[in-house]
């Protein structure tokens, strides 16, 4: 192997940090919300617009982060996320008043590139299965770092302040950006000549069925997730009357399953078709919750018992999904993986916001366990669909 072609193969460890960068920047600073509001003099729900205005953010940026790698190449794209989210974490740990700290917050959104990328250089060097072993390793640091952030976070809060996150941030970012400079060559060799010739190429993906089809089933399965986090807070207190240390540990329940149906994703998918671990991990993620739940028997094992079985089969599903949907159109995998997570971020938002509004401690324990199976049903019906387009479109166009 040439020297050009070392370095535009990173290391997996590479993009396991920039994928779990991208997961940190969103909580390990929550601890602090509440010292946030009280400096600056604002009521807790001003502060917390720092999450609001971040995830917006995310979602605008990945539709166009994409597009710019698919044009300019992942690793300038990477690297100018980098740079920008370090100017951003430098503006928060300086912010002198809300607006500045929120501003600098917008910032850390704008930089947050590591999750749509890595996966689009994965896609880049590897073919569709073996993608999805490698994506499933990644993902795996997407229910790791949920569960550590916010203890890390908490950590620096008492040991050195609120600002003692921000200046981690910048920290990681700095590290990042010579990791990415060092070990993250050129993976898009096949980028086209101008922007105008780029956006000329998105109606090809625009208008794929397949792509639409395993877009919606990640982003309904990342739904169950918003779903679980949403509401377990109030059925583990109201409902089953657990002490806040024992909601916490059930918090990461899902997390934990997500985690080993990752793991397993990593070992199968070389060896199995992209639509049996997709459709495997919906009926794991369904049926299993629905056994454990029909028992009648609401019990927090019970409960916790199904949930980590939505979590394994989301495990099993995101990675083949994730590289189902690049895969589509090989030439635009970024602007694939950008849309695909602008999609689940919009969809956990949603359905996030749905969850807040209608669970009440009288229906919560069974309106949030039916409203995960929904939408695992749903993610169901999505990875069924393209599976029928799989064996429907060739026998069409042989019939053409």
């Amino acid at each position: 192997m040439s020297d050009a072609e070392q370095r535009a193969a990173p290391h997996l460890n590479t993009l396991i940090l920039l994928t779990a960068m991208s997961v940190l920047s969103l909580n390990m600073f929550l601890p602090s919300l509440a010292a946030i509001a009280d400096e600056f003099g604002v009521d807790y729900a001003v502060a917390n617009l720092s999450m609001g205005a971040f995830l917006a953010v995310t979602v605008v940026l990945q539709v166009i982060i994409g597009p710019l790698s698919d044009r300019y190449g992942r690793r300038p794209v990477m690297l100018a996320g980098m740079v920008v989210f370090t100017i951003g974490s430098i503006w928060c740990f300086w912010a002198q008043d809300i607006g500045g700290f929120l501003s600098g917050r917008m910032l850390q959104a704008a930089g947050v590139v590591g999750i749509a990328l890595s996966r689009a250089v994965v896609r880049d060097m590897h073919e569709p299965k073996e993608a999805a072993s490698m994506l499933g390793y990644i993902s795996m640091v997407m229910a790791i770092a949920p569960m550590t952030g916010p203890t890390i976070g908490g950590f620096l809060h008492e040991a050195f302040g609120w600002r003692s996150n921000f200046a981690v941030y910048a920290l990681i970012g700095a590290g990042l950006l010579w990791l990415t400079w060092r070990d993250l060559g050129e993976t898009n060799t096949n980028r086209a000549a101008t922007m105008g010739e780029q956006f000329a190429t998105y109606p090809e993906l625009l208008k794929s069925r397949r792509f639409w089809g395993y877009a919606m089933c990640s982003s309904l399965s990342v739904g169950a997730f918003y779903i679980y986090i949403t509401g377990i807070v109030l059925i583990g207190v109201s409902v089953f009357g657990l002490r806040p240390t024992t909601v916490g540990m059930t918090v990461g329940a899902i997390a934990v399953g997500f985690s080993l149906g990752s793991f397993l994703s990593g070992r199968l998918a070389k060896r199995l078709p992209l639509w049996q671990l997709m459709i495997g991990g919906r009926v794991v993620g369904l049926c299993v919750g629905f056994a454990i739940v029909l028992t009648g028997f609401v019990h927090p094992v019970t409960y916790v018992g199904a949930v980590i079985f939505v979590g394994m089969g989301n495990g099993l599903t995101l990675p083949s999904t994730n590289s189902g949907a690049m895969s589509v159109r090989p030439k635009l995998a970024g602007s694939a993986s950008g849309l695909s997570g602008a999609m689940s971020v919009a969809m956990g938002a949603a359905l996030t916001s749905l969850t807040g509004a209608v669970l009440t401690p009288d229906n919560g324990a069974v309106l949030m366990m039916a409203m995960m199976l929904a939408v695992v049903a749903a993610s169901l019906l999505c990875a069924l669909y393209v599976r029928w387009l799989d064996v429907v479109e060739p026998l069409a166009e042989e019939a053409g």
